[in-house]
């Protein structure tokens, strides 16, 4: 009886043989998982990315870390414009005078500059009142007077000394040595000149009796203090 059960189970088990392969039979390709027609579009999109990435490139950037498992990349800030020095600004300044060219001067002086030139009783305040005064000063020399910059400092970037003097066609001018000194500051991107003193060498020279005129105007101070009220 058990061996009857056996063979009818075995019997009820067995699966046809038309299900189960050959060996020699190729087994069935199963369905691509992406169509071709997805798989082309999934490429093509990968080429104009590629393409897209070669002709935009990202921005450069430094990579920060505070210890060797924790790096941040950091876009780097675009290079600053070269600034020109101090130094600089007042060569171009004295080239523009003496090529005439008071348009190339006019972006190198601040808005509110203020301008002391010591033959003057006062300074000339604003942009304005500076390039008039060098509109007349250029008007009533001739261009064959030339300022000649004997020595200039250029250590500050915030201050320039000058001495200098006036050349005829070459040869030194008589009466014109001359010593300028002028503060900048960096407006809007630029440097520009905001204040400016010459002092120029005076046609009459004293000498010992500007030092007895000095000695008399200190007695007067001292015995008269409500004089200083009036300095």
């Amino acid at each position: 009886m058990a061996t009857e059960v056996m063979k009818s189970s075995a019997r009820s088990s067995a699966l046809p043989s038309s299900l189960i392969p050959s060996p020699t039979q190729p087994l069935r390709r199963l369905p691509s998982p992406c169509p071709l027609p997805v798989a082309a579009a999934a490429a093509r999109l990968s080429r104009i990315a590629l393409r897209s990435i070669r002709r935009f490139p990202p921005a450069a950037a430094a990579v920060s870390s505070s210890s060797p498992d924790n790096q941040t990349a950091v876009v780097a800030p675009p290079p600053e414009a070269e600034q020109c020095s101090a130094e600089e600004v007042v060569r171009s300044f004295y080239r523009g005078i003496n090529g005439r060219d008071l348009s190339s001067v006019e972006g190198l002086i601040a808005d509110d500059c203020v301008y002391e030139d010591l033959i003057f009783p006062q300074p000339f305040v604003g942009r304005k009142a500076i390039l008039d005064f060098f509109r007349k000063f250029i008007d009533a020399i001739s261009a064959d007077l030339q300022f000649v910059i004997d020595d200039i400092s250029a250590e500050d970037s915030s201050a320039v000394g000058v001495t200098w003097h006036l050349e005829w066609k070459g040869k030194p001018f008589p009466f014109s040595k001359g010593c300028s000194f002028y503060r900048l500051q960096i407006i809007q991107g630029k440097q520009q000149i905001t204040y400016g003193r010459d002092s120029v060498e005076p046609a009459i020279k004293p000498g010992e009796a500007a030092l007895a005129a000095i000695r008399g105007v200190t007695w007067l101070l001292q015995q008269f203090p409500q004089l200083e009220e009036r300095l």
